[in-house]
């Protein structure tokens, strides 16, 4: 009887309970917001790219005579999407290794009088074409003023969304945040720094941008421009360069890297790239790069090498915090998954306007934001990372979190286990927001 009573009062008035099975308290992590708009969203509604630089871009278009504009645009989104790194020349070696290896036991299984001179021009010719056959065939892009055109129509609303959507993660959980200088490696069209001066465009005083392509920063300066070159910029205080500033001293609040590792030759060009732009950033570092297995793989990458090398020299001793999307240290748990799937999220936004072309696409990135200020744990809350869309059923929420633990972990969220407002933010969020779950290890599944 008892049981039954306390039955209809936990079904009719779920929240008189919450408390004891969850006892974070709505001011803890809400901050007095509504549950829609909790501290964990970071999710932008469809982006549009600001009207001047729209007006910019169409006028760039009109100026131009590049025939099946559209048809190559798509073809250059595909293409960029499915590159891959260039092979290292340590891998290459290996696998002619292992294929001359193999051909040589498969002939001594034949038997019989052999030249053995002549056998082994055949094998190293066998080798080199099956290699040619099975490896990727890496080259660098090399932006003219044609191609350059075609990447704008091809990347320039997804490369802003994708950007400004991780800048809004930062501008909302740190929103003391006020840059002054800004660094955009592989700068390209300039959206790093149309994204940042969104949002702190009363603060940036300098903004530098580095691409070793000249004609990408003359259709940058364009953009700024409008319609005519001769036009003052829109933005103010920004400054083309062909490479980094020099001095190991010189450091910028914050430092962008979009869709710029990809674009290097080899693992140690990365590895340099990415050593110099940590010790170029005063706050925040932010890497993004397409959501494929490649990007992920990319960020990963780099994620070891800023936590675990240690430089021999550092003129700014404060280690590296991983700030986002991950909220742990550990190594990536979807990196150990059959089949491998990449760690990425998504931003819907409005492409440029052609025939044929929808009004609403979506940009699939992975990123990766390191702070110079350790964020772990941050004002003592569990936050976990949404890494795949959220389904939404009558009175429970099924999530898939990666969690402070290193683990990803699917969650059935319900007002009775986690609490009212948990339950009702998890209803609210969507995939690459946080939630603030904190359960017994018996509440969830491990995916690891």
């Amino acid at each position: 009887m008892l049981m039954s009573v306390m039955s209809r009062i936990i079904y009719l008035y779920p929240q008189a309970l919450s408390a004891e099975v969850h006892p974070q308290s709505h001011a803890d992590f809400l901050k007095g917001a509504p549950h829609r708009k909790h501290p964990g969203v970071t999710n932008l509604k469809t982006l549009r790219l600001p009207d001047e630089l729209q007006k910019a871009a169409q006028a760039i278009i009109h100026g131009t005579e590049v025939s099946g504009l559209v048809d190559k645009a798509r073809s250059l989104t595909n293409f960029l999407w499915s590159r891959k790194r260039a092979p290292e020349d340590v891998t290459l070696r290996e696998r002619a290794m292992a294929l001359e290896k193999n051909l040589w036991e498969k002939t001594k299984e034949k038997g019989g009088d052999v030249d053995l001179q002549l056998l082994k021009t055949q094998i190293t010719k066998k080798v080199l074409s099956d290699l040619r056959k099975t490896t990727y065939h890496w080259s660098p892009m090399r932006y003219d003023e044609e191609l350059g055109v075609v990447y704008m129509v091809a990347k320039l609303a997804g490369g802003y969304a994708a950007v400004k959507r991780v800048l809004n993660e930062i501008k909302k959980r740190d929103p003391s945040f006020s840059p002054h200088s800004l660094l955009d490696f592989g700068s390209g069209l300039g959206t790093a720094v149309w994204a940042s001066h969104s949002f702190w465009g009363d603060t940036l005083k300098e903004m530098v941008c580095v691409d070793n392509s000249g004609a990408m920063n003359t259709i940058a300066d364009r953009l700024l421009r409008g319609s005519s070159e001769k036009d003052e910029p829109v933005i103010k205080q920004v400054y083309f360069r062909q490479f980094l500033p020099v001095s190991p001293k010189v450091q910028f609040d914050l430092v962008v890297g979009a869709f710029s590792l990809s674009e290097l030759a080899s693992q140690k060009e990365r590895e340099d790239a990415i050593l110099t732009l940590w010790r170029k950033t005063s706050s925040y570092l932010v890497l993004v790069e397409n959501g494929t297995k490649e990007g992920h793989q990319i960020l990963m990458d780099a994620r070891d090498i800023l936590l675990k090398k240690q430089e021999r020299t550092a003129h700014d001793p404060r280690r590296p915090s991983v700030f986002a999307p991950c909220p742990h240290e550990s190594p990536c748990p979807k990196l150990f998954q059959l089949p491998v799937v990449p760690c990425n999220f998504s931003q819907a936004y409005s492409p440029l306007p052609f025939p044929g072309v929808p009004d609403r696409l979506t940009e699939r990135f992975s990123y990766l934001v390191l702070s110079r200020t350790d964020w772990a744990g941050g004002e003592g809350l569990d936050w976990a990372r949404l890494t795949a869309p959220v389904l939404r059923r009558p009175r429970h929420v099924h999530c898939q979190v990666c969690c402070s633990s290193g683990e990803i972990k699917r969650v059935v969220v319900t007002a009775h286990r986690h609490g009212r407002d948990v339950y009702r933010c998890a209803r609210s969020s969507d995939w690459g927001d946080q939630l603030p779950i904190i359960q017994p290890e018996d509440d969830s599944s491990n995916l690891d």
